[in-house]
C-alpha cells in the first residue's frame, strides 16, 4: 500500500488531528523485551537526517519505518528496537524534528519530520532547554523521544505566546514556558 502523507497541518481541525494520532498503529515497543542487544551503526544528525554507516538514509519510508521502532531509555540512550533485538542509535540532539505547529483552541499540534501528528499536553510536554539567549525547544513524541522544533516552528511557537502576552503557551490544559529555567 502506498505511503499517503497526512493534509497539510493549517488545514485540520484539532478533531481531524486527534482522529489521525489514534489511528496511527504503531508496534507495541513497551511489550517487546529482546535479549540480543547491539550497535546499529545508525546516527540521527541534529538536522534530522538519518545515517547508516556514514552513509545517509535518503528514502523517507525507511526513515518513518525505524523512527516507529525508536525510544529513549532514563539513561538518555537511544534505541532500536524489535522483538528480537535491541540496537543502540547514536541521536546527536533529539530523534525528530518539528516542522510545524498549529494552535486550535485549548490545544498545539505539531507536525514532525517523518509526517507523525504529536498534540501538546499532560502526555507530550513541552521543554524549554539551553539558555535565555539561545532557548531550545522540545515536544515530548512518545517512548522518551522528543522532537527539536526548528526555527520556523519556533518562531510560530513564539508567535501564539505572545498573542498571549507571555513567553509561555498552554495545550491541553498544561502551560509551559518558552524560556529555560
Amino acid at each position: 500500500m502506498p505511503y499517503v502523507p497526512p493534509p497539510e497541518l493549517a488545514s485540520l481541525s484539532l478533531a481531524q488531528i486527534s482522529e489521525l494520532v489514534a489511528e496511527r498503529k504503531l508496534p507495541p515497543l513497551d511489550k517487546w523485551e529482546p535479549a540480543d542487544e547491539g550497535d546499529s551503526m545508525m546516527r540521527i544528525a541534529a538536522d534530522g537526517r538519518w545515517f547508516h554507516e556514514g552513509g545517509e538514509i535518503k528514502r523517507p519510508a525507511m526513515v518513518r519505518a525505524f523512527a516507529s521502532l525508536l525510544l529513549r531509555d532514563g539513561d538518555g540512550q537511544h534505541w532500536l528496537l524489535t522483538p528480537h533485538q535491541r540496537l543502540s542509535i547514536e541521536v546527536e540532539d533529539a530523534a525528530f524534528l518539528a516542522v510545524d505547529v498549529r494552535a486550535d483552541g485549548d490545544a498545539l499540534a505539531f507536525r514532525l519530520n517523518t509526517d507523525d501528528l504529536v498534540i501538546a499536553g499532560p502526555d507530550n510536554p513541552i521543554r524549554a532547554d539551553g539558555d535565555r539567549e539561545t532557548p531550545a525547544i522540545y515536544v515530548s513524541v512518545r517512548h522518551g523521544t522528543e522532537a527539536r522544533l526548528n526555527r520556523s516552528t519556533y518562531g510560530q511557537l513564539a508567535e501564539i505566546a505572545l498573542e498571549s502576552g507571555a513567553l509561555e503557551v498552554s495545550s491541553k490544559g498544561v502551560t509551559f514556558p518558552l524560556v529555560p529555567q
